[in-house]
């Protein structure tokens, strides 16, 4: 059952095209990644849903609830973590989370059950002021806070923006679980790899939506062999494989080069290319493509969002 739905959502800032009939549904107990690069249009979107924004155009519901004539409504059944932390950091983690509480007539005591989890880690530091949390902490409260009045959906933009490994792994467990309270996650990130922690995902580039699939089938659309080339000369070998015709596609991948070729058997062509051009490597072997490769492929199909 969809719990959000929006048709066709534009949003234009002087003239820079924010958000491109943006379509997207999300179901009841689902956890839904918006994945894509800083400047996307997810904050933008994410703004919009939570009623902080009018779109231009389109329209939208949330739990049944019109964006527009019933905003008052969607407030009380959203939760929402913004990209920056916004509590307040001159009161402790247990006054944030009563404030919170009360905000929305609730108790602590009434939805603790759904907090608990979260909340036991915090205890040890509970009359801590919230402004001198770690990052990972920082988030764990403002999920509790965000959580406390038990909403029907809970809208997290960029959560785990700045925290460490483990904290994001935490993190990340925490909202698997909140499926089982029915609770539906829409959640926006940069980190590709946490794009197959999520039921299903959109991937957004300036503003448009380039696909919305599983995070499995995403991959098994990548189209053509990837190979993987490790050098100290990625910039020399970027500028030539531009010109090279056998190749659909190249670009850095931390300290790799990543070519895409309709040829199962581009090592050797590889190889070959690279003596020739006196080009220097460790080594140059198949990979798999993950959701960055599927990704960057889908941006360059569609040449007018580069």
């Amino acid at each position: 059952m969809e719990v959000i739905k929006s048709e066709n959502i534009s949003k234009t800032f002087d003239k820079t095209e924010a958000l491109q009939q943006v379509s997207l549904s999300i179901n009841r107990g689902e956890l839904f990644g918006l994945i894509g690069p800083d400047g996307a249009g997810k904050s933008t979107f994410f703004n919009i849903l939570v009623t902080l924004l009018n779109p231009d155009s389109g329209c939208a519901t949330i739990d049944g609830y019109d964006l527009i004539a019933d905003y008052q409504e969607i407030r009380r059944i959203i939760g929402y973590l913004p990209g920056q932390f916004s509590l307040y950091k001159d009161l402790s983690c247990i006054e944030n989370l009563e404030f919170f509480a009360t905000l929305y007539g609730e108790s602590i005591e009434k939805n603790y059950d759904l907090i608990k989890p979260i909340w036991e880690q915090l205890l040890p530091f509970q009359d801590r002021l919230a402004g001198n949390l770690s990052g990972g902490m920082k988030q764990k409260l403002a999920l509790c806070c965000a959580l406390v009045h038990r909403p029907v959906v809970l809208v997290l933009d960029e959560p785990t923006t700045g925290v460490d490994p483990v904290s994001r792994y935490e993190f990340w467990e925490i909202l698997k679980t909140l499926k089982n309270e029915d609770i539906s996650v829409l959640v926006s990130t940069s980190y590709m790899d946490e794009a197959s922690l999520c039921d299903r995902i959109a991937l957004i580039q300036k503003g448009k939506i380039l696909n919305v699939n599983t995070p499995s089938q995403i991959l098994s659309e990548f189209k053509g062999n990837l190979y993987a080339i490790y050098t100290h000369e990625i910039y020399k070998l970027l500028l030539l494989l531009k010109e090279e015709q056998q190749i659909e596609n190249s670009y850095a991948s931390g300290q790799q080069v990543n070519v895409v070729m309709n040829d199962s058997k581009g090592v050797a062509f590889l190889e070959k290319y690279l003596q020739d051009n006196q080009i220097s490597y460790n080594s140059i072997k198949p990979i798999q493509p993950n959701t960055e490769d599927c990704f960057i492929q889908l941006m360059y199909s569609q040449p007018e969002i580069l």
